[in-house]
């Protein structure tokens, strides 16, 4: 499994009791910590730092910063924004390690000085309530200035539990989070705020510690649903997937399901459209089997199935999708497979009693319609949001976005970070859904499938930037080719 723990608010407040580390301690390691990555930033002492402290702890974090920066002959200023009187026992104490050095505090930014890194130690995790009036503003202008900006453990504004910007936030330029990865730093707006994130443990093993909520996914995701072939190998070792979907005006979709699942190593693929006057075969692509629809599921000769891609919600769609739900095979729900269930309480009914495994795949729209809510409630809380329909309909989840969240019935959950803007073009779930049923089809378990393909899918968008090729105009093609050349170098 991934390696990377995540924890939420609450568990990084446990964390730092079941440490046994004195709160004073913490702040101490986090300051140092974020004082020696200023300096890698900084280079040389003729730079000029200006340090923001807040009222709370993190601010306390700013203090330690400041007075290691100068000690090391930095020019450094501080802005606090808050009352000494009201600072916590740790956070005065690291004040006063400041004024020990020289150093005074100023009430507002200069307008007329030049910065070549700011710090940004105005408010951490506990962050809860919209940021207005002089704390608003210091925000501005500090995403103002032009410098390069080091936020400590959270970027100031960020919700650290969902990624949300509570009314305005700082944009930095590199992110040192502190003990764990938090789930707000790494979806929904998160990313785009942190700029360059990395982790400073400070010293603590959390896992031992406490059970992590979640988990960080990366490459190594990918050994755990891909077998190496034997040399005596053949075709129907790798499995069949039967593809569902493409109504009248939308058979791309199921087309593009279908090649990733031929392209990412399933055996056999056979598609099955509901347009009325399906091709006999895909001359782009003629090693799929076109089928009539009831076929894919009627004899069982496949070993995973895809709906949804293109489907449409006719009554056949409709009648489609109920014999495929209890097909004893594992199936990977897409698009309007996803929302006839949403609008179907019999549907919804069969998806949570099946026993062979399913995987759905929403994007926000459709997660809400899963759940009942508006597409806005979703991304307030998208870890929420897909832990409640991996319960409600007993499946595992991947709710797409920035930071692509997975979910298990059980709560567990991970965070995808492969992936760019580039992505964000017609066809990409449906090779999503595609590389999901492949990895299933060729014997990997469909969690195990599930968090392959989704890395496996951002990361061949990935590999494409890279190489030029995007991130902007990138297709869902070209992510399926690209998918196949990681994987032949995995195997």
């Amino acid at each position: 499994m991934p390696a990377f723990p995540i924890y939420t608010t609450r568990a990084i407040r446990k964390l730092e009791e079941l440490a046994a580390l004195a709160s004073g301690t913490l702040m101490e390691r986090a300051g140092l910590a974020a004082a020696e990555f200023a300096r890698g930033i900084c280079g040389d002492t003729a730079k000029s730092v200006l340090v923001i402290a807040g009222p709370g702890n993190n601010g306390g974090d700013a203090f330690e910063v400041a007075a290691h920066l100068k000690r090391w002959f930095f020019r450094v200023r501080v802005v606090f924004s808050g009352e000494r009187d009201n600072l916590s026992k740790d956070a005065r104490a690291a004040l006063a390690k400041w004024e020990a050095e020289g150093g005074g505090l100023e009430k507002d930014i200069p307008g007329d000085a030049h910065f070549d890194l700011a710090v940004d130690g105005l408010f951490g995790i506990g962050l809860t309530r919209t940021l207005a009036g002089e704390h608003a503003a210091l925000v501005g202008k500090l995403n103002a200035l032009g410098a390069t900006v080091l936020s400590l453990d959270v970027p100031s504004g960020i919700n650290a539990d969902t990624g949300a910007v509570m009314g305005c936030a700082v944009r930095a330029s590199h992110t040192l989070t502190f003990i764990a990865h938090k789930p707000g730093l790494l979806t929904l707006d998160g990313p785009d705020h942190c700029g360059d994130l990395r982790l400073d443990t400070l010293g603590i093993d959390p896992e031992p510690l406490l059970a992590p909520e979640g988990r960080l996914l990366d490459r190594d995701v990918l050994g755990g649903a891909i077998r190496q072939r034997a040399k005596n190998f053949h075709k129907g070792q790798a499995g069949s997937v039967g593809i569902l979907g493409g109504a009248v005006g939308m058979v791309g979709a199921a087309v593009i399901a279908s090649r990733a699942a031929l392209k990412c190593g399933a055996g056999r693929v056979y598609l099955g459209l509901l347009t009325p006057r399906p091709p006999c075969v895909d001359y782009a692509q003629p090693e799929l089997m076109l089928r009539k629809p009831k076929e894919l599921f009627a004899k069982s000769f496949v070993n995973a199935l895809v709906v949804g891609p293109g489907m449409g919600k006719s009554d056949s769609a409709r009648r489609l999708l109920a014999a495929a739900l209890v097909a004893p095979v594992p199936i990977v729900l897409d698009a309007d497979a996803l929302n006839l269930i949403a609008a179907s309480r019999a549907l919804a009914a069969s998806l949570a009693k099946r026993k062979a495994g399913a995987v759905l795949t929403p994007h926000p729209a459709e997660a809400a319609r899963l759940l009942g809510v508006t597409t806005g409630g979703v991304q307030a809380d998208r870890v929420a949001s897909a832990r409640a329909i991996a319960q409600r309909y007993r499946s595992w989840v991947v709710l797409k976005g920035n930071g692509s969240l997975i979910a298990a019935p059980d709560g567990k959950f991970w965070i995808n970070p492969s992936g760019n803007p580039g992505m964000a073009s017609a066809g990409m779930g449906d090779a999503l859904s595609g590389m999901i049923a492949a990895l299933t089809a060729q014997g990997a378990q469909p969690l195990q499938a599930l968090l392959a393909g989704v890395y496996l899918h951002g990361a061949a968008a990935d590999a494409l930037a890279a190489s030029g090729a995007g991130p902007i105009g990138i297709t869902a093609s070209e992510v399926i080719d690209r998918a196949r050349a990681l994987l032949n170098r995995r195997s």
